[in-house]
């Protein structure tokens, strides 16, 4: 059941905060599941050991209920998946406060619920069955009285007992989907009356003076050899000095 002392998810505490065996024992469910898991014994016990009987004029064995041999047979099947469904699941109840993802705790209480359901309506079928053949028995000379109506009234517990199974696991389904809640993102709301940010003076911009260098000329031994000649005032002609134009 739940977790009186803290958080839980699906009926079970979360992971991590260990196993109390003497909590786990004491809990409705784990009663009721025990309960269930003796009276399926008691049934199948009971059909497979003094459910069949062989008459005075016959060898084969017959069922004790009205020598319909598939009522002892549906109810030896029943009581034996119903036994080891008991001892599955309750392992499973041991497991489940350490499943850390609450999707796998909801497919293990869905699976639980769908079981018990199933189951106390199939106890339902077989009391059905199991009372209306013993009430068409009329010769019960040699058979067994104790057992037939042992079968019948365990037949009859385990509607109960499964139905409270199922009504359970049902419980903490619905928790559980309650409980669990996805994180949504939701942007909070601005806020009006939150004063703006302080704001700051601006700093003293000091601009720094730029100073050119100066560079001096460094003095080369190099002739220039493409400095130009001295300028004159008349130049000489090139060619030949001598030559004057003939006169006509």
């Amino acid at each position: 059941m739940d977790d009186a002392q803290g958080a839980s998810v699906y009926g079970a505490s979360l992971a991590g905060g260990g196993f109390d065996f003497s909590k786990f024992v004491r809990q409705p469910q784990t009663i009721v599941r025990l309960l269930s898991w003796i009276f399926a014994m008691v049934v199948f016990g009971c059909i497979t050991t003094e459910g069949y009987i062989n008459s005075s004029h016959s060898a084969e064995a017959k069922c004790i209920f009205n020598q319909n041999d598939s009522a002892c047979q549906y109810a030896v099947g029943i009581g034996v998946i119903a036994f080891l469904a008991c001892v599955a699941f309750l392992v499973l109840d041991v497991y489940l406060p350490f499943m850390s993802n609450a999707q796998e705790r909801k497919y293990a209480v869905m699976a639980d619920m769908a079981f018990s359901g199933a189951w106390t309506f199939l106890w339902f079928v077989c009391f059905c069955l199991l009372a209306n053949q013993w009430g068409g028995t009329h010769d019960v000379s040699g058979i067994p009285e104790d057992a037939a109506r042992a079968t019948v009234a365990f037949s009859f517990f385990s509607i109960a007992t499964w139905g409270i199974l199922a009504y359970f696991a049902l419980g903490r389904f619905r928790r559980g989907v309650n409980e669990v809640t996805i994180p949504t993102y939701a942007e909070p709301p601005a806020d009006h009356h939150t004063p703006y940010p302080p704001t700051y003076p601006p700093t003293a911009y000091n601009p720094t003076t730029y100073t050119p260098t100066t560079y001096t000329a460094y003095p080369s031994s190099v002739p220039d050899m493409h400095q130009q000649p001295p300028f004159t005032s008349n130049p000489q002609p090139q060619g030949d000095v001598g030559y004057q134009p003939p006169v006509y």
